[in-house]
């Protein structure tokens, strides 16, 4: 059974109703202080330990993001 294997949300793309895993919904504002820096080179910021990827951002940056998309483990933001 393909449904049990992969959960109810596989798939899902832009809900923002992913479950108590993501404290953040696309779409909304958030500030946040850049922690780290991807191997991409994005930036990464944390929301209640949620991994957010920001581009454009460095390590030590305060910056109002907007959250494009919420995928189960990490979301995808830009700033404001």
């Amino acid at each position: 059974m393909v449904q049990s294997l992969y959960g109810d949300n596989r798939g899902s793309f832009g809900a923002s109703g992913f479950g108590p895993s993501a404290p953040v919904e696309a779409g909304k504002e958030y500030e946040v202080e850049i922690e780290d820096i991807s191997r991409q080179g994005d930036g990464i910021a944390r929301v209640e330990g949620f991994v957010i990827f920001v581009p454009e951002t460095g390590v030590g940056d305060k910056a109002t993001i907007m959250v494009d998309k919420v995928m189960q483990r990490f979301a995808i933001a830009h700033k404001v």
